[in-house]
């Protein structure tokens, strides 16, 4: 994806994965287009056969893809938006984060006027071609020694993103979550492993990497085995994390800036859980020269963790809502799926009023976020909330948001204006 253009899948839909990280990167994406069939050599859209090397033209803003290269125009910035945008600013009072995971996302964030970073998921920094055979590595290690030289290895990786996003974001705030998705996920394709080896073309590399796909494969891994659940399993890589981190914010308070860093880590749902990867994060720092104050915090992406929020709020100093989980565990819809199957259908029936991946749901999703807050501050007064899935950059959805006590939302980097524009309104609404 890194490389590419611009992204067109068979499968998902506008919060699906490709689309979100498309977003990021400002790249246009067709997501969820069922009728494309994939061949060796070719893909046929509606029957219509597209030879590898030619070209198609995708509109990511209304899904369309034609065949051919169209003529496109760079928009120049607009003097009256900027004058516009700085008017919102002096009315708004919800904070404008940016999900951004590089350096180069980060300039562009703030470039468009972001106040900090909200999201910053660290998986991302593992995907290229150098780093994949290092993480793998670490999956694949047989013995504690084994795993520990893998992990310094990605250590000093990590490191490098750290300082260069730190040096981009000049003491901005920047919240770093911690490792989130499956490990199965930094593996290759268990089917494409499988058919290899009835034909006899694994090596013993191939062999050893499908014995770990078999491993980790899960029937529902969006579930299953990750967030604090993998740190737990495997306690190295939130601690190889955490130290990557304090050497980057060293590195920085030598070079004379302030960074202000928060720790978040995904997918609790309970206080002991909490609690004892907590403890092993604050080990670490304590170990450590680092000299600054550094949040620790958690994601509530499940019904039950806004629901125990009280109790989530005691070993936590900020929270930051993961919507489209939230929004897929509450609905108990794929976003992955539903979008291109029964979204459209749903839609036109008016089964549902609008997309919940789209537009935050104003009857359960948002009750559940008002829950989490009233629960969480009941604990700490104090409590920072933020809000950092898709819907930080939806107006209708932060209007919901800026009413029930958020203090800022985070969206991608190309979002942020349109994200500064409708908390402005939110402000003005509120008070006229």
């Amino acid at each position: 994806m890194q490389i590419a253009v611009g992204i067109l899948t068979t499968r998902g839909g506008l919060a699906s994965h490709a689309a979100v990280v498309a977003r990021g990167w400002g790249k246009p994406a067709v997501c969820g287009a069922e009728n494309i069939e994939i061949g060796t050599d070719h893909i046929l859209i509606n029957g219509e056969r597209i030879d590898v090397g030619e070209t198609l033209s995708i509109d990511g803003a209304s899904g369309e893809v034609i065949r051919g290269s169209l003529q496109t125009t760079k928009v120049d910035p607009i003097p009256a938006l900027a004058t516009l945008l700085t008017w919102a600013d002096e009315v708004r009072g919800l904070a404008i984060r940016a999900n951004a995971d590089t350096a180069t996302e980060a300039k562009v964030a703030r470039d468009n006027g972001a106040e900090g970073i909200g999201l910053c998921r660290t998986e991302h920094m593992f995907l290229d071609e150098q780093r994949l055979p290092v993480i793998r590595k670490m999956i694949l290690a047989e013995t504690p020694e084994q795993e520990a030289e893998a992990l310094n290895d990605l250590r000093d990786s990590q490191y490098n993103d750290f300082v260069e996003l730190l040096e981009q974001m000049e003491g901005l705030p920047v919240t770093v979550r911690l490792l989130d998705p499956p490990l199965h996920e930094f593996l290759p394709n268990i089917d494409e492993l499988i058919e290899a080896a009835a034909r006899n073309e694994l090596d013993e590399q191939g062999t050893a990497l499908l014995g770990a796909a078999q491993k980790w494969r899960e029937r529902n891994p969006m579930i299953g085995t990750r967030g604090v659940r993998l740190a737990w399993l495997k306690p190295g890589l939130y601690e190889m994390q955490t130290r990557a981190l304090l050497d980057a914010i060293s590195n920085r308070i030598a070079a004379g800036d302030e960074p202000s860093v928060e720790i978040m880590i995904p997918l609790t749902v309970s206080g002991k859980e909490l609690s004892g990867i907590r403890h092993q994060i604050e080990a670490v720092i304590q170990d450590h020269e680092a000299t600054t104050s550094i949040k620790i915090g958690t994601m509530i992406e499940t019904p039950r963790a806004a629901l125990v929020a009280n109790e989530l709020a005691e070993h936590s100093d900020f929270f930051s809502f993961g919507t489209n989980d939230l929004t897929q565990l509450t609905f108990g819809f794929s976003r992955d799926d539903i979008e291109s199957r029964i979204m459209g259908l749903y839609l036109d029936q008016e089964l549902l009023d609008a997309n919940p991946f789209q537009n935050i749901d104003s009857e359960a999703v948002i009750e559940l976020v008002r829950i989490g807050i009233e629960r969480g501050r009941n604990t700490k007064a104090d409590l920072a909330v933020g809000v950092c899935g898709e819907h930080g950059g939806d107006p209708t959805s932060i209007k919901l948001l800026a009413a029930i006590g958020v203090d800022y939302v985070s969206c991608s980097p190309p979002r942020i204006p349109i994200a500064r524009l409708a908390a402005a309104h939110a402000a003005i609404t509120d008070h006229s």
